[in-house]
């Protein structure tokens, strides 16, 4: 992969040039963001992606700022939706992160090269994945997720039954030749860090993918799909804690053209 065959000297640019951009900033509690609706089914599904370590001491904030849009859902018109990638890259300096995997970290590679940035940075948050930002900027997140809500997506309904994973995709909008991935993800995680930049910091987590994997695609124009798939919930994992995200991604543009989950 092209990130791993980054020297660790490129590793350490990248972090440190995120690093310049975080301040201590204003909490999530205390961002400007658009008034909470309590009318729910009038929200539009905006897909919010984190590119974490627990190796990174620049992330905890942006961790808080994900669990934050994720249950207090600030942002008016949007159903925001949220996945923490926690990418490898981190693994080798000091504390290797139990929910990371080379594949998270190819993912934001391809964004990173799509976007055209000079390298990957954590922690980093894409929404729909069409702009990027600083995760732990929760006013600039606000501001991005009302700009996606504004844009028309298909319907994607998620459902679960025993091991089986159903998901029916509607009213798609126009749009390129796209993949549909589905995330397994966890809610409710705590980690107790022993060593590296987070030593001895217990941090908390949501929407930890555990696992992504690509249902099918969707053809350029197609409006809607039927795909299944089987659904295996590890031992290690908290079944009770487990959601699926399900969403559709242009594979050139990377646009998010549809993202529903799990109820």
């Amino acid at each position: 992969m092209q990130l791993l065959l980054l020297s660790l000297l490129g590793v350490l640019v990248a972090v440190a040039g995120s690093c310049s951009q975080i301040t201590e900033g204003v909490r999530p509690a205390d961002a400007e963001t658009p008034v909470l609706s309590t009318a729910t089914s009038n929200r539009r599904p905006v897909l919010v992606e984190l590119f974490t370590s627990e190796g990174c001491s620049s992330c905890p904030p942006a961790d808080r700022n994900l669990i934050f849009l994720e249950n207090q859902q600030p942002v008016a018109a949007a159903e925001t939706i949220t996945l923490a990638f926690h990418v490898d890259y981190w693994d080798r300096l000091g504390w290797k992160d139990r929910f990371s995997s080379p594949l998270f970290s190819q993912r934001q590679n391809d964004y990173v090269q799509k976007m055209k940035l000079d390298s990957s940075y954590t922690p980093q948050m894409v929404v729909d994945g069409k702009a990027q930002f600083v995760g732990s900027d929760s006013g600039r997140a606000a501001t991005e997720i009302s700009k996606a809500a504004e844009i028309p997506k298909a319907v994607i309904d998620v459902s679960t039954e025993g091991n089986k994973l159903s998901v029916r995709i509607s009213a798609a909008p126009s749009h390129a030749a796209a993949t549909v991935y589905a995330a397994i993800a966890e809610d409710g995680i705590s980690s107790r860090v022993e060593r590296g930049e987070n030593s001895g910091k217990t941090l908390e987590h949501a929407s930890v993918v555990r696992e992504l994997r690509m249902l099918g695609v969707l053809p350029a124009g197609e409006s809607h799909s039927d795909l299944s798939s089987d659904l295996v919930v590890r031992p290690d994992w908290k079944a009770e804690n487990i959601k699926v995200v399900v969403f559709v991604q242009e594979n050139e543009g990377k646009k998010i053209i549809g993202v529903g989950r799990s109820r």
